[in-house]
């Protein structure tokens, strides 16, 4: 798939909401806050049926991942798109409870993240 930047073409992949979403840039780095706005991201996904996307820096998206993982709902979509455009691309849409029995090694890689909490 080719577009316009990175957001958009791990939105495309994705197959969540592309008709309404909103990109959030980084979520806060102290645990308390980083918790609290995923929980809100994942409030107001599911009340405004609206795709969250967000990044970090790169050898920070282990701990990011694993905070999600934590704090957000079992049914929640999470997809994580790495290395995009490159041979070693990932894309992967699945259940927050999916990838807690399966989860991979963002270490230093560019990622995008997207959370999407249908209602």
């Amino acid at each position: 798939m080719v577009g316009p930047n990175s957001m958009l073409l791990a939105l495309m992949a994705s197959g969540m909401n592309g008709q309404n979403f909103q990109f959030v840039g980084y979520l806060p780095v102290k645990p308390l806050d980083r918790a609290k706005a995923i929980k809100d991201l994942e409030t107001t996904s599911a009340k405004k049926q609206q795709t969250q996307l967000f990044i970090e820096a790169p050898y920070r998206n282990n701990q990011l991942l694993n905070d999600i993982l934590q704090h957000a709902n079992d049914r929640t979509q999470l997809c994580v798109a790495a290395d995009l455009t490159a041979p070693t691309e990932f894309i992967r849409t699945q259940s927050v409870a999916q990838w807690k029995k399966d989860q991979q090694d963002f270490h230093k890689r560019p990622a995008i993240f997207l959370l999407y909490a249908a209602q």
